[in-house]
Protein backbone atom coordinates (compact mmCIF):
# COMPACT_ATOMS: atom_id res chain seq x y z
CA UNK A 1 0.00 0.00 0.00
CA UNK A 2 2.28 2.89 -1.25
CA UNK A 3 0.36 5.83 -0.86
CA UNK A 4 -0.48 4.34 2.72
CA UNK A 5 1.61 6.68 6.06
CA UNK A 6 4.12 4.01 7.43
CA UNK A 7 2.47 4.35 11.02
CA UNK A 8 -1.15 6.10 11.58
CA UNK A 9 -1.97 6.76 14.28
CA UNK A 10 -5.48 7.75 15.43
CA UNK A 11 -7.02 8.96 18.44
CA UNK A 12 -4.83 6.41 20.66
CA UNK A 13 -5.20 5.85 24.67
CA UNK A 14 -3.70 3.28 27.15
CA UNK A 15 -3.92 2.78 30.38
CA UNK A 16 -1.99 0.98 33.04
CA UNK A 17 -4.90 0.43 35.83
CA UNK A 18 -5.90 3.94 36.72
CA UNK A 19 -2.82 6.02 35.08
CA UNK A 20 -3.02 7.03 31.54
CA UNK A 21 0.04 6.10 29.63
CA UNK A 22 -1.30 7.71 26.63
CA UNK A 23 -4.14 10.43 25.98
CA UNK A 24 -5.90 10.65 22.34
CA UNK A 25 -2.43 10.60 20.72
CA UNK A 26 -3.26 11.01 17.02
CA UNK A 27 0.17 11.05 14.12
CA UNK A 28 1.58 9.62 11.08
CA UNK A 29 4.71 8.80 9.93
CA UNK A 30 5.33 8.90 6.03
CA UNK A 31 7.69 6.84 4.22
CA UNK A 32 11.34 7.05 3.97
CA UNK A 33 11.60 9.42 7.15
CA UNK A 34 13.63 9.06 10.85
CA UNK A 35 11.08 9.91 12.68
CA UNK A 36 11.97 10.17 16.35
CA UNK A 37 9.59 10.08 19.84
CA UNK A 38 10.92 12.03 21.96
CA UNK A 39 10.27 12.32 25.44
CA UNK A 40 11.32 12.14 29.28
CA UNK A 41 10.49 9.07 31.09
CA UNK A 42 6.52 8.79 31.95
CA UNK A 43 6.39 10.36 28.76
CA UNK A 44 4.63 6.96 26.65
CA UNK A 45 7.32 6.35 24.58
CA UNK A 46 8.03 3.23 25.51
CA UNK A 47 4.03 2.17 26.01
CA UNK A 48 4.01 3.42 22.55
CA UNK A 49 7.09 1.70 21.05
CA UNK A 50 4.76 -1.55 22.24
CA UNK A 51 1.88 -0.83 20.85
CA UNK A 52 3.52 -0.18 17.13
CA UNK A 53 5.36 -3.16 17.34
CA UNK A 54 2.28 -5.17 18.41
CA UNK A 55 3.44 -6.15 22.07
CA UNK A 56 0.33 -5.58 23.78
CA UNK A 57 -2.99 -4.59 22.41
CA UNK A 58 -4.40 -1.31 21.41
CA UNK A 59 -7.29 -0.30 24.00
CA UNK A 60 -8.55 2.78 22.16
CA UNK A 61 -8.49 4.00 18.99
CA UNK A 62 -6.31 2.60 16.10
CA UNK A 63 -3.13 2.14 14.64
CA UNK A 64 -2.00 1.10 11.28
CA UNK A 65 1.64 0.24 9.96
CA UNK A 66 2.07 0.31 6.37
CA UNK A 67 -1.60 -0.08 6.13
CA UNK A 68 -2.39 -2.96 8.20
CA UNK A 69 -4.65 -3.17 11.19
CA UNK A 70 -2.41 -3.72 14.42
CA UNK A 71 -5.71 -5.46 15.71
CA UNK A 72 -6.96 -7.39 12.53
CA UNK A 73 -3.79 -7.79 10.61
CA UNK A 74 -1.33 -8.71 13.28
CA UNK A 75 0.64 -11.10 11.29
CA UNK A 76 1.25 -8.87 8.33
CA UNK A 77 2.18 -6.08 10.37
CA UNK A 78 4.78 -8.65 12.10
CA UNK A 79 6.21 -9.44 8.93
CA UNK A 80 7.16 -6.14 7.94
CA UNK A 81 8.73 -4.61 10.49
CA UNK A 82 11.92 -4.86 11.81
CA UNK A 83 12.28 -4.63 15.50
CA UNK A 84 15.19 -3.74 17.96
CA UNK A 85 14.73 -3.56 21.35
CA UNK A 86 16.30 -1.22 24.34
CA UNK A 87 17.02 -4.57 26.20
CA UNK A 88 19.14 -6.98 24.72
CA UNK A 89 17.65 -10.12 22.58
CA UNK A 90 20.67 -11.60 21.92
CA UNK A 91 21.47 -15.10 23.23
CA UNK A 92 24.69 -14.34 24.61
CA UNK A 93 25.79 -18.11 24.11
CA UNK A 94 25.68 -18.22 20.93
CA UNK A 95 27.72 -16.65 18.48
CA UNK A 96 26.72 -13.95 15.99
CA UNK A 97 26.09 -16.16 12.96
CA UNK A 98 24.01 -18.18 15.02
CA UNK A 99 22.48 -15.90 16.22
CA UNK A 100 21.14 -14.40 12.83
CA UNK A 101 20.48 -18.51 11.71
CA UNK A 102 17.82 -18.42 14.66
CA UNK A 103 16.47 -15.50 13.59
CA UNK A 104 16.35 -16.27 10.02
CA UNK A 105 14.26 -19.50 11.42
CA UNK A 106 11.69 -16.96 13.07
CA UNK A 107 11.14 -15.54 9.86
CA UNK A 108 10.83 -18.84 7.59
CA UNK A 109 14.18 -17.93 5.66
CA UNK A 110 16.31 -21.21 5.39
CA UNK A 111 19.41 -22.81 3.24
CA UNK A 112 20.86 -20.64 0.73
CA UNK A 113 18.83 -17.95 1.14
CA UNK A 114 19.04 -17.19 4.70
CA UNK A 115 23.51 -17.67 4.72
CA UNK A 116 22.85 -15.10 1.48
CA UNK A 117 20.99 -12.87 3.91
CA UNK A 118 23.44 -13.08 7.11
CA UNK A 119 26.32 -12.36 4.75
CA UNK A 120 24.98 -9.39 3.71
CA UNK A 121 24.35 -7.92 7.03
CA UNK A 122 27.57 -9.07 8.29
CA UNK A 123 29.32 -7.40 5.69
CA UNK A 124 27.09 -4.41 5.78
CA UNK A 125 27.57 -4.21 9.53
CA UNK A 126 31.11 -4.63 9.59
CA UNK A 127 30.68 -8.07 11.48
CA UNK A 128 32.02 -10.41 8.97
CA UNK A 129 35.08 -10.75 11.21
CA UNK A 130 33.54 -11.44 14.17
CA UNK A 131 30.84 -13.78 13.08
CA UNK A 132 32.01 -16.74 15.27
CA UNK A 133 32.51 -14.77 18.06
CA UNK A 134 30.10 -15.31 20.95
CA UNK A 135 27.78 -12.42 21.85
CA UNK A 136 28.73 -12.30 25.39
CA UNK A 137 32.35 -11.67 24.45
CA UNK A 138 31.39 -8.82 22.23
CA UNK A 139 31.46 -4.88 23.11
CA UNK A 140 27.99 -2.71 23.55
CA UNK A 141 28.35 -1.30 20.31
CA UNK A 142 28.96 -4.53 18.69
CA UNK A 143 26.21 -6.20 20.18
CA UNK A 144 23.92 -3.10 19.07
CA UNK A 145 24.95 -3.70 15.75
CA UNK A 146 23.96 -8.10 16.13
CA UNK A 147 20.72 -6.53 17.00
CA UNK A 148 20.21 -4.01 13.98
CA UNK A 149 21.55 -7.57 12.00
CA UNK A 150 18.73 -9.16 13.22
CA UNK A 151 16.67 -6.61 13.00
CA UNK A 152 16.91 -6.44 9.27
CA UNK A 153 17.52 -9.58 7.63
CA UNK A 154 14.41 -10.37 6.80
CA UNK A 155 14.40 -6.88 5.12
CA UNK A 156 11.44 -5.04 6.30
CA UNK A 157 9.89 -1.98 4.99
CA UNK A 158 9.60 -0.23 8.72
CA UNK A 159 12.24 -0.39 11.26
CA UNK A 160 11.11 0.31 14.86
CA UNK A 161 14.57 0.89 17.98
CA UNK A 162 13.30 1.81 20.96
CA UNK A 163 16.19 3.65 22.88
CA UNK A 164 18.89 2.53 20.42
CA UNK A 165 21.78 4.28 21.82
CA UNK A 166 21.09 3.20 25.61
CA UNK A 167 25.38 2.10 26.64
CA UNK A 168 26.98 3.01 23.27
CA UNK A 169 29.72 5.20 23.42
CA UNK A 170 30.14 8.28 21.08
CA UNK A 171 31.79 6.33 18.11
CA UNK A 172 29.49 3.44 18.17
CA UNK A 173 26.48 5.92 18.52
CA UNK A 174 27.93 7.83 15.36
CA UNK A 175 28.50 4.31 13.69
CA UNK A 176 25.09 3.58 14.21
CA UNK A 177 23.48 6.86 12.51
CA UNK A 178 25.41 6.59 9.75
CA UNK A 179 24.07 3.12 9.34
CA UNK A 180 20.14 4.47 9.54
CA UNK A 181 20.81 7.08 6.91
CA UNK A 182 22.12 4.50 4.38
CA UNK A 183 19.01 2.55 5.47
CA UNK A 184 16.67 5.39 4.90
CA UNK A 185 18.73 6.34 1.40
CA UNK A 186 17.34 2.61 0.52
CA UNK A 187 13.92 3.72 1.05
CA UNK A 188 13.51 2.07 4.70
CA UNK A 189 11.23 4.02 7.18
CA UNK A 190 12.81 4.18 10.32
CA UNK A 191 11.15 5.31 13.66
CA UNK A 192 12.98 5.29 17.35
CA UNK A 193 12.68 6.53 20.63
CA UNK A 194 14.69 8.43 22.66
CA UNK A 195 15.20 10.90 25.52
CA UNK A 196 18.54 12.20 24.16
CA UNK A 197 17.93 15.71 22.99
CA UNK A 198 20.99 15.94 21.18
CA UNK A 199 20.06 12.63 18.88
CA UNK A 200 16.69 14.16 18.24
CA UNK A 201 18.56 16.72 16.35
CA UNK A 202 19.15 14.05 13.13
CA UNK A 203 15.45 13.22 12.90
CA UNK A 204 13.34 14.56 9.77
CA UNK A 205 10.64 15.15 12.35
CA UNK A 206 10.00 14.62 15.82
CA UNK A 207 7.24 13.70 17.97
CA UNK A 208 7.91 15.24 21.72
CA UNK A 209 5.57 13.21 24.01
CA UNK A 210 5.32 14.59 27.81
CA UNK A 211 2.57 12.93 30.76
CA UNK A 212 0.91 10.68 27.16
CA UNK A 213 0.06 13.45 25.15
CA UNK A 214 1.65 14.67 22.34
CA UNK A 215 2.71 18.66 22.44
CA UNK A 216 4.65 18.74 19.26
CA UNK A 217 5.75 17.71 16.32
CA UNK A 218 7.59 18.85 13.34
CA UNK A 219 11.06 19.72 12.04
CA UNK A 220 13.62 19.68 14.49
CA UNK A 221 14.38 23.53 12.93
CA UNK A 222 11.03 23.86 13.13
CA UNK A 223 10.41 23.63 16.50
CA UNK A 224 12.81 25.62 17.64
CA UNK A 225 11.88 28.56 15.17
CA UNK A 226 8.74 28.22 18.02
CA UNK A 227 10.33 29.60 20.75
CA UNK A 228 10.47 33.67 20.98
CA UNK A 229 13.94 34.55 20.40
CA UNK A 230 17.28 33.41 22.54
CA UNK A 231 16.69 31.91 25.93
CA UNK A 232 18.36 33.57 29.61
CA UNK A 233 18.12 31.49 32.01
CA UNK A 234 18.72 33.09 35.45
CA UNK A 235 19.73 31.78 38.42
CA UNK A 236 18.68 33.74 41.75
CA UNK A 237 17.62 33.09 45.45
CA UNK A 238 14.31 34.03 44.97
CA UNK A 239 13.01 33.54 41.82
CA UNK A 240 9.43 34.28 41.76
CA UNK A 241 10.14 37.05 43.05
CA UNK A 242 13.01 38.13 40.53
CA UNK A 243 10.85 37.10 37.80
CA UNK A 244 7.82 39.24 39.17
CA UNK A 245 10.15 42.17 39.13
CA UNK A 246 11.60 41.29 35.33
CA UNK A 247 7.83 41.09 34.40
CA UNK A 248 6.87 44.72 35.86
CA UNK A 249 10.12 46.38 34.70
CA UNK A 250 10.07 45.72 31.41
CA UNK A 251 7.15 44.15 30.46
CA UNK A 252 8.16 40.98 28.71
CA UNK A 253 7.50 37.48 29.94
CA UNK A 254 9.27 35.58 32.54
CA UNK A 255 8.88 32.50 34.03
CA UNK A 256 10.08 30.43 37.06
CA UNK A 257 11.07 26.91 35.60
CA UNK A 258 12.78 24.57 38.44
CA UNK A 259 13.40 27.30 40.38
CA UNK A 260 15.59 29.12 37.76
CA UNK A 261 14.00 32.41 35.94
CA UNK A 262 13.79 32.05 32.24
CA UNK A 263 13.27 34.46 29.54
CA UNK A 264 12.69 34.04 25.80
CA UNK A 265 13.54 37.07 24.13
CA UNK A 266 14.80 38.68 20.74
CA UNK A 267 18.42 39.88 20.77
CA UNK A 268 19.30 38.15 24.16
CA UNK A 269 22.63 39.32 24.35
CA UNK A 270 21.12 42.65 24.37
CA UNK A 271 19.23 41.87 27.85
CA UNK A 272 22.39 41.00 29.89
CA UNK A 273 23.77 44.18 31.14
CA UNK A 274 20.73 45.47 31.23
CA UNK A 275 19.43 42.99 33.18
CA UNK A 276 22.53 42.57 35.85
CA UNK A 277 22.26 46.65 36.28
CA UNK A 278 18.80 46.23 37.39
CA UNK A 279 18.30 44.19 40.08
CA UNK A 280 22.40 44.06 41.54
CA UNK A 281 22.57 41.47 44.09
CA UNK A 282 19.93 39.19 42.87
CA UNK A 283 21.16 37.69 39.81
CA UNK A 284 23.95 34.64 41.25
CA UNK A 285 24.31 33.78 37.16
CA UNK A 286 22.98 34.38 33.47
CA UNK A 287 22.97 32.21 30.72
CA UNK A 288 22.26 32.82 27.20
CA UNK A 289 21.96 30.38 24.71
CA UNK A 290 20.22 29.87 21.16
CA UNK A 291 16.53 28.04 21.03
CA UNK A 292 17.17 24.39 22.02
CA UNK A 293 14.81 21.49 21.96
CA UNK A 294 14.92 21.49 25.82
CA UNK A 295 13.75 25.05 25.14
CA UNK A 296 10.96 24.19 22.76
CA UNK A 297 9.54 21.22 25.64
CA UNK A 298 9.55 24.05 28.71
CA UNK A 299 7.79 26.50 26.43
CA UNK A 300 4.95 23.23 25.50
CA UNK A 301 5.39 22.43 28.75
CA UNK A 302 6.06 24.51 31.96
CA UNK A 303 8.64 22.38 33.19
CA UNK A 304 12.13 21.18 31.99
CA UNK A 305 12.75 18.18 30.34
CA UNK A 306 14.40 15.98 33.13
CA UNK A 307 12.10 17.37 36.00
CA UNK A 308 9.87 14.16 35.48
CA UNK A 309 11.15 11.07 36.21
CA UNK A 310 8.86 8.02 36.05
CA UNK A 311 8.78 5.27 33.85
CA UNK A 312 6.70 5.06 30.86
Amino acid sequence: MPDSPAIDIAHVEHRYGDRRALADLSLAVQPGEIFIFLGPNGGGKTTLFRLISTLIPVQAGQISILGFDVRSAQTAVRERIGVVFQAPSLDKKLTVAENLRHQGHLYGCRGEELKARSREMLERLGLMDRQHDRVETLSGGLRRRVELAKGMLHRPRLLLLDEPSTGLDPGARSDLWDYLHQLQREGVTIALTTHLLEEAERADRIAILNAGQLVALDTPAALKATVGGDAITIQSADAAALAAAIQARFQCPAQVVDKLVRLEIPNGHEWIARLVEAFPGQIHSITLGQPTLEDVFIAKTGHRFWSQRQED
